[in-house]
Order: structure tokens, then C-alpha cells, then sequence
């Protein structure tokens, strides 16, 4: 285990304001993260639709066969583009079982099993804009013999979903080195721990290979994400390797509040709770957050507020 970080050298003190670090980061990608992760796989789409079109097309005339000029286009594109589509579930499935060291045993199988799922689901997306395309053309398309396709097209796909999970988990692993992640302090090596482990006042944050501590009232609310509760601290979000109910029981009770299956508020941001006809409620928070409130939680939080 880790020896006690407040016997580190050197670190930042428990007062560095966590944003200061988090400007060792690119500014030109927070500011407009979303985008340019959308923008890269529209981009690595068309790269790929356009040179294997090209690349096929060129075989096709070096072995002379009678292919019109347009088919080579359909039939990457058909492909390219349902992948493409598939991306946000692929995305949303790795992050409910996402493959870490810890949880390989665990996640593989439901992988083995959504690569199954996801080349089924590419091929009929594929075959289905093909038909479209050949009839408009004037044609027919045949894809063949199914039990026979399906073997060889998930030949193909099951490489294919591997290489983009590991796209996916790569780029997340990196997003967590640049923004900051969170772990609780572990015990030291020699001598006892200088607060209690069960009951953390302190977070322990690395980023690009440095370290620094947040107190748990500078917590203002959590999040569910996956395998990842993510802290908000200060307009940024840093990840710890936890569930909500994980992290709730070691958390302040007198502080912080489960006010939803995916949100954890720390009471003394809250400005007002506005109810709603369903019998939910929308938590405002003091910075102009709003927060969802689930009706299971909405008396709870009531009365410690």
C-alpha cells in the first residue's frame, strides 16, 4: 500500500484550488470535448469509406471483373455507416461494463456475447442500405447465403468491435490522466492512518503524474458513471473507481444526501428543491446546478434540508 500521502514530496496542499491544475490541460479540447469526439469518428469514417472504396475498386480492375463503379462506394459505405451508427451503443455498453485489469474476468463474456449483437446488427444495417441503393440504381442485391455470410462477416466484425472498444477504453484512459482521477487514501505502510479510512475528509487526486488532495466539503455532488462515481469539485468532474451506494456509506451523513439512484448532493450547496406534479423534484443548487430529485429520495431530502 501507498504510504501516507500527507508525508509526500512534494504536493500541492490540501488548499490548491483543483481548477488551477486542471489548466495543465488542453483548453481548446474541454472547452469543446463533445464535438471533437463526434468529430473523430465522422472523420474516421470518411477516411475509411473513401480509401477502401477506392482500394476495392482499384482490385476490382486489376482482376477485370464486371463490377460498375458504384458498387465498391455501396458496399464501404453501407458498412461505414452503420458502424458509425452503432458507435453510441457501443460507447454506453463499455461504460456499463468497461474492461479494466479488476473487471477483465468479469466484462469479457458480456463482450464476447455484444460482439455477437453487434455484428448481426451490422450486417442487417449494411445489407438493408444496400437494397436501397441497388434498387435505386435499377438493380437487385444478393447478399448470399445467410448462415454463411454471418459466419464470415463476424470473422471480420468481431476484430472490428475489438479495435473500437480498445479505441474507446484508450481515449477514456487518457481523458482520466488529463482531467484528474480520484482515489481514496489508503492506509500507510508504517504507522497508524492520520484521519479514518472509513469515514474519508480527504480525496486523493492524480493528474499528469502529480498529486494533490480535496476535502470532501469542497464535494459538491456525485454522479453515477459506470463502474465511476464522478466528483463534482469546483466546475470539474473527477472519476473514482466506486458505485453510488459504495461510496455513500463512507461518506459525511450529516453532509452529503442520496437524492437520486445516480446522485449523491452535498447538503450545504443546496438553494431550494422544486417539486414537481410526478412527484419528483428538481434540486437547485447554489452555482445554478440543477440536479434530479427522485421521489423515493424527495421526503429524505426534505426533512434535512
Amino acid at each position: 500500500m501507498p504510504p501516507d500521502p500527507s508525508h509526500r514530496d512534494p504536493m500541492p496542499s490540501e488548499s490548491t484550488p483543483p481548477a488551477a491544475v486542471h489548466r495543465l490541460g488542453p483548453r481548446w479540447f474541454w472547452a469543446r470535448r463533445r464535438l471533437w469526439e463526434v468529430g473523430f469518428w465522422v472523420a474516421m469514417t470518411l477516411f475509411n469509406g473513401v480509401a477502401n472504396s477506392i482500394t476495392v475498386l482499384m482490385d476490382i480492375h486489376r482482376v477485370g471483373l464486371g463490377f460498375a463503379a458504384w458498387e465498391p462506394a455501396v458496399w464501404e459505405w453501407s458498412s461505414g455507416l452503420t458502424i458509425l451508427a452503432l458507435v453510441p451503443l457501443l460507447v454506453w455498453f463499455t461504460r456499463r461494463f468497461p474492461l479494466h485489469w479488476d473487471t477483465l474476468g468479469r466484462h469479457v463474456p458480456a463482450h464476447l456475447l455484444a460482439s455477437v449483437a453487434f455484428s448481426l446488427l451490422h450486417v442487417v444495417g449494411m445489407v438493408a442500405l444496400r437494397k436501397v441503393a441497388y434498387t435505386l440504381q435499377g438493380g437487385d442485391y444478393d447478399f448470399g447465403s445467410w448462415p454463411r455470410e454471418l459466419a464470415y462477416e463476424y470473422l471480420k466484425d468481431v476484430r472490428s468491435y475489438a479495435l473500437l472498444v480498445g479505441i474507446i477504453e484508450s481515449y477514456r484512459f487518457i481523458v482520466r490522466r488529463l482531467q484528474g482521477e480520484a482515489s481514496l487514501l489508503a492506509a500507510p505502510d508504517e504507522g497508524a492512518p492520520v484521519e479514518p479510512l472509513d469515514r474519508p475528509a480527504r480525496f486523493l487526486i492524480r493528474k499528469l503524474g502529480r498529486e494533490f488532495l480535496i476535502a470532501a466539503p469542497d464535494i459538491e455532488w456525485l454522479q453515477a458513471a459506470g463502474n465511476y462515481v464522478n466528483l463534482r469539485v469546483r466546475g470539474h468532474d473527477y472519476p473514482l473507481r466506486s458505485t453510488v451506494g459504495g461510496i455513500e456509506e463512507r461518506l459525511d451523513p450529516a453532509r452529503f444526501v442520496r437524492i437520486h439512484r445516480s446522485y449523491i448532493v452535498n447538503l450545504a450547496r443546496v438553494a431550494s428543491i422544486e417539486p414537481l406534479d410526478s412527484g419528483d423534484a428538481r434540486v437547485h443548487l447554489h452555482d445554478a446546478t440543477v440536479l434530479p430529485c427522485s421521489r423515493t429520495y424527495r421526503e429524505a431530502l426534505r426533512a434535512r434540508v
